[in-house]
């Protein structure tokens, strides 16, 4: 009699393995030497079932244990296997958790629910009996600048899909198990392929996959057990909002199935531009504009805020494009408790019309000894680019 190989040389796994790997490198084993998918290999049969035997210790903490610590011994001469291939597949084996039905999904497509006797691996599947969440919600709503940085109450009507009163939700009245499905909600049709036999599940036409049919169907909700409904909402958006942030409303997303919970409604908000201010995440920026008086011999200034006026020193000599910063006076942010600052940035107009003794006076003012050293500068560099 042949010994048997060491377990994790069958998988290919280090001893340091962890499950999941396990699991991982039997379902590429399964894949390569089921029977079903490998009738040209007369070997296929044998290494399958040594991969089988070799997951089934592996996979299980204990027998793991005992493995390690006395090699064949310690989990019988079967080990853990069974009694080999009928129709196709272990009939003995303790998978566990596996599901085989993955492996045929990824090589054939989700429309096959097993492969010749496989479908009594289907336990690691989603019942279609079983409770759903429904989906999540986006909505977007427009808010005006003051709206975003003051926060604000928003209502707002919505259409929202709740339980029937009529029927508390059910569909009908007087349940009964669906005689088509048998309360499984599901229905199995077998297809013939140049693989083998398969076994496909869809939902059951008569029931729609509840498993239960009604002697009354509710005629409120045309036994769907949900209803539509017009409701007015109203929330509370916190102060510091800007466009792109989302608000949760709790329960007012799409409706569960089977009693599950509904999903959630996001508001994603959409702000206005203000004529003057500009943000840029909590900051917000203000072009004061200036004549070349106050620019060249400085003033004070009366500024406007997100939270009214105040008076600012504008230095001498300020330039197109020079910045002052007015430290607190930015958007207060009320989701991450942030405050920002305000800057302001200056932009010197000078007049395009001028009158007569407006002229005389910047003649004068040119003959005078004034900083005009980069002017200077850039018409030495014209002279010498002549």
């Amino acid at each position: 009699m042949a010994s048997k190989r060491d377990y994790y040389e069958v998988l290919g796994v280090s001893k340091n393995a962890t499950t999941q790997e396990i699991k991982s490198a039997f379902r590429k084993k399964a894949k390569e030497f089921h029977p079903d998918l490998n009738k040209d290999n007369p070997d296929a049969a044998e290494k399958f079932k040594e991969a089988q035997e070799a997951y089934s210790v592996l996979s299980d903490e204990s027998k793991r244990k005992m493995y390690d610590q006395y090699g064949h011994a310690g989990v019988g001469a079967g080990g853990a296997a069974g009694s080999g291939f009928g129709g196709g597949y272990s009939q003995g084996f303790d998978a566990g958790d596996f599901d085989f039905g993955d492996i045929f999904d990824s090589i054939f497509g989700n429309g096959f629910g097993g492969a010749s006797g496989f479908s009594n691996f289907g336990s690691g599947r989603s019942n279609v009996n079983a409770a759903r969440r429904g989906s999540d919600v986006l909505m977007r709503m427009d808010l005006t600048f003051d709206e975003s940085i003051n926060g604000c109450e928003k209502k707002f009507s919505i259409e929202v899909v709740e339980d029937c009163d009529e029927c508390d939700g059910k569909g009908g009245f007087d349940a009964k198990t669906c005689p088509t499905c048998h309360g499984t909600g599901t229905v199995t049709t077998q297809q013939q392929t140049i693989l083998g036999s398969f076994l496909s599940k869809s939902t059951c036409p008569t029931c729609g996959g509840k498993g239960k049919t009604f002697k009354t169907v509710c005629h409120e909700c045309n036994g769907k057990g949900k209803v539509k409904k017009n409701k007015r909402l109203t929330i509370n958006i916190p102060a510091g909002i800007n466009t792109g942030d989302r608000q949760r409303v709790s329960g007012k997303g799409s409706p569960g199935t089977n009693g599950g919970e509904n999903g959630d409604l996001y508001i994603e908000f959409v702000v206005q531009q203000h004529k003057y201010f500009v943000r840029e995440n909590d900051d917000i920026y203000l072009e004061v504009p200036l004549n070349i008086y106050e620019a060249a011999v400085g003033c004070k200034k009366k500024i406007p805020t997100l939270y009214g006026n105040v008076n600012v020193n504008i230095p001498a000599g300020t330039d197109s494009g020079d910045r002052q910063r007015i430290r607190g006076r930015g958007v207060d942010n009320k989701a991450n408790r942030h405050k920002g600052d305000m800057y302001l940035v200056f932009k010197v107009y000078v007049p395009k019309r001028l009158s007569r003794d407006q002229k005389k006076i910047l003649e004068k003012l040119g003959e005078t000894d004034l900083d005009t050293s980069e002017i200077d500068s850039f018409n030495k560099f014209v002279r010498s680019n002549d």
